[in-house]
């Protein structure tokens, strides 16, 4: 590395190979090179001051570094070493002649100037920052031994260089290179990596949306033409036992349903619908008179059972004054009787259901109340001669009776029969058996059990059924209070029967009957009622007013032969 340069007095060599001129001490911590003044003027040698104390010069020197010892110097050679065959001049003589051209610092290098000192570029590794710079192996000059510079103190703060001569030294140590710092474009690549990030962040958010968008139309129209992806299920609940508490509505229905029919009942141009309920297990079963009535004597009835079971039917009998009527099937077995309640033990509120097939709607089963009890009505009437007007002490109720029910069983809580289901009150106030086709409007009638069970009775004995009477004839158009006895007897004969029970108890034309065992009643027909209520043979207590005067009478009922 040095080859052709000479060695230099007072130089010593550096760790590198190269050399180190000696440098003048200064006590301000700066140095300078000696510069040349003129062509004949002495120079001290290199590296030695005028006072010719070595000069301990390092990078950026400070006061500091001037206090550190120089190593010991060679004796064995001299600071300086003056020209061959002259006295030793007061100062060095430089080692070239001046440059013309003052090129500083010496000029350009030529065969007689040293080299300049290499300089060894130091690694430096990613962000900036310097490494040590390895010793670069190379031979050194041939040279006297001279006395090395005085270590250069790296911890001392670097002192500003204002000279610009000192800017540049190439026989100086190689400077440590100060940790190089890159904040601009460390920052501006933060900022670009950050600025990608967000684009890349914007740029998936919207292609996510995007998706999410194309998804969710899929979806919906596969939900709007499909009604879903899969199949609908709807939450229910299980499978439950059949089983109902005997009381319940439910439970009655149950065990009421296998015994009641429907009647579909033709004959004469007329044809009809309704109810009827079983009576013995010998088939007899138990309507209404204006049920069987459109078959006349040679129509045609036909039962129909729950179980879809049908059988051809006949009349056992009949009577329009109760509006009752008994049907008999033949051939069928496993028939299954309801029982029958007690219609006097029946009480306003008491819960009731009824069974039917109200417009041919079999099965039907409603439920309401007793409304009230001994409800006298009238039904019938269409042929004009009273023949076929029925006199009913019924039972209100407001459980739904529409056309189609009537023969049909009313029931109480115990599933027992306690009526037989026959008008209802129509809303253009008409009361009839089938109530002019219009509907239940909550008010339905039906006979008592007590009254009917002693009709069918005597209707399955006999074919008939008998009427208890009083022998006397009624003013039909006496308007007021009480029931009145005519002047005079439908036929042409006495009002009041001879020999009948009314004669026997004192009752003569004109008398008004106000009370019947205790209980007001207020027209003919009501009286008429009252007293079908009763079995021929029983005892009543009638109260009547004559001549403004109140007297009470007692009576057995007699029966009417031909009902």
């Amino acid at each position: 590395m040095n080859e052709g340069k000479p060695g230099t007095p007072g130089a010593s060599e550096g760790p590198d190979g190269d050399f180190v001129l000696a440098r003048p001490e200064r006590p301000d911590g700066d140095y300078e090179l000696p510069r040349p003044h003129d062509a004949t003027a002495s120079t001290p040698a290199a590296g030695v001051p005028d006072g010719g104390a070595p000069d301990p010069r390092h990078r950026g020197g400070t006061s500091a570094d001037a206090s550190e010892p120089a190593p010991a110097q060679s004796t064995d050679t001299p600071a300086s070493t003056p020209a061959p065959g002259a006295d030793a001049p007061a100062h060095p003589q430089p080692l070239h002649d001046p440059d013309p051209y003052s090129t500083p610092p010496y000029g350009e290098p030529g065969p007689w100037a040293p080299a300049p000192p290499v300089q060894h570029p130091a690694a430096t590794p990613a962000h900036g920052v310097a490494v040590g710079v390895p010793p670069v192996p190379h031979e050194a000059a041939p040279a006297a031994p001279v006395t090395p510079a005085a270590p250069v103190a790296q911890d001392a703060p670097a002192a500003p260089v204002t000279d610009p001569w000192a800017r540049y030294d190439p026989w100086a140590a190689p400077a440590a290179v100060a940790p190089l710092q890159q904040a601009d474009p460390v920052e501006e690549d933060v900022r670009r990596r950050r600025g990608r990030r967000r684009r890349a962040l914007a740029g998936g958010a919207l292609v996510i949306a995007l998706v999410s968008g194309v998804a969710g139309g899929v979806v919906g129209v596969q939900l709007e033409r499909n009604g879903g992806i899969g199949a609908v299920e709807l939450p229910q609940a299980g499978v439950e036992a059949p089983d109902r508490d005997p009381d319940s509505v439910a439970g009655i229905a149950a065990q009421a349903l296998p015994s009641v029919v429907t009647l579909h009942v033709s004959g004469g141009g007329k044809a009809g619908t309704g109810t009827g309920f079983v009576l013995d297990d010998r088939g007899h079963i138990l309507t209404n008179d204006h049920v069987v009535e459109p078959a006349g004597e040679d129509g045609d009835i036909t039962v129909t059972f729950h179980s879809g079971d049908t059988a051809e039917a006949t009349v056992v009998g009949r009577d329009s004054g109760y509006d009752l009527a008994v049907v008999r099937v033949k051939g069928v077995r496993g028939l299954a009787p309801l029982p029958l309640g007690n219609s006097d033990n029946v009480q306003v509120g008491d819960p009731v259901v009824a069974i039917g097939a109200p417009f041919d709607l079999a099965g039907t089963v409603t439920s309401g109340i007793i409304s009230a009890r001994e409800r006298p009505i009238t039904a019938g009437g269409e042929k004009g001669d009273g023949s076929d007007v029925s006199y009913v002490d019924a039972l209100q109720t407001d459980a739904p009776i529409n056309p189609g029910n009537s023969g049909g069983p009313l029931l109480d809580g115990k599933g027992r029969v306690i009526g037989i289901n026959s008008a209802i009150r129509s809303a253009d106030g008409g009361l009839d058996p089938e109530g002019g086709q219009s509907g239940s409007i909550g008010l339905g009638f039906a006979i008592p059990i007590n009254q009917g069970k002693r009709v069918a009775e005597e209707l399955i004995e006999t074919g008939k059924a008998t009427h208890p009477v009083i022998g006397i004839t009624l003013d039909m158009e006496y308007s007021g209070d009480g029931a009145r006895v005519a002047a005079e007897g439908s036929d042409g004969g006495p009002p009041v029967s001879t020999g009948g029970p009314g004669a026997e108890a004192g009752i003569r034309p004109g008398d008004v009957i106000t009370k019947v065992d205790g209980r007001p009643v207020h027209s003919g027909e009501e009286l008429i009622v009252k007293t079908r209520a009763h079995r021929p043979g029983d005892r009543l207590e009638l109260t009547l007013e004559r001549g403004g005067e109140e007297r009470t009478v007692s009576l057995v009922l007699g029966s009417s032969d031909d009902g």
